[in-house]
């Protein structure tokens, strides 16, 4: 089966895209209790891509040997190289912010109306904490912080029980407490809402 040029060219250009704006976000995924973090969805975001592109490609070819395959447009061929390297980049500066922070991320119980799940993301460099709040839907899909935090000396609040998490009919609310010597400085509290 040949699909047209154009059906390709953007079913490719498109399946980049995505991958490319996933990587530069602030989402992440829940599956199974366990926490993807934007980076690593966009990574497997970017490898069907790349697999869609290659397949794409194998369709396209045609079946008499002796005809050389259909070369894309230069500019598709561009636009195909900078997304790619936008999303390889995005990636690599999403890993690396989690590793130089030693970033964790911590599912919290219970869960609240219609499956509604905070996911808590802290981190901690040097003497500053910090934490981001997400309402992780149904779906297991957050597309963005709710609320940010930043504690004195690192401390991280959700991994030491400061915290209390209370749900009502329709949303949640996150309350953040650091310590005497280790107080709060900035944020403190999280509205968990996945009516998204």
């Amino acid at each position: 089966m040949m699909l047209s040029p154009a059906v390709s060219t953007a079913a490719g250009i498109g399946s980049l895209a995505l991958a490319a704006v996933a990587s530069w976000s602030s989402l992440l995924l829940v599956v199974q209790g366990r926490v993807v973090p934007g980076w690593g969805v966009s990574t497997v975001l970017l490898v069907m891509a790349l697999v869609l592109r290659w397949a794409l490609s194998r369709v396209d070819r045609p079946a008499d040997a002796s005809s050389l395959p259909r070369k894309p447009a230069s500019s598709a061929r561009r636009a195909c190289r900078l997304l790619i390297v936008t999303a390889v980049l995005g990636i690599a500066w999403g890993a690396m912010a989690d590793l130089v922070s030693n970033a964790e991320y911590h599912v919290l119980r219970p869960s609240g109306p219609e499956g509604c799940t905070a996911v808590v993301r802290e981190t901690s460099f040097l003497v500053i904490g910090n934490g981001e709040a997400y309402a992780v839907g149904r779906i297991g899909l957050a597309l963005g912080e709710s609320a940010s935090w930043t504690v004195d000396d690192g401390y991280r609040p959700v991994e030491a029980g400061t915290y209390a998490l209370d749900w009502g009919r329709g949303s949640g609310y996150l309350r953040i407490s650091g310590t005497s010597t280790d107080p709060v400085v900035r944020g403190g509290s999280a509205d968990i809402d996945c009516g998204w």
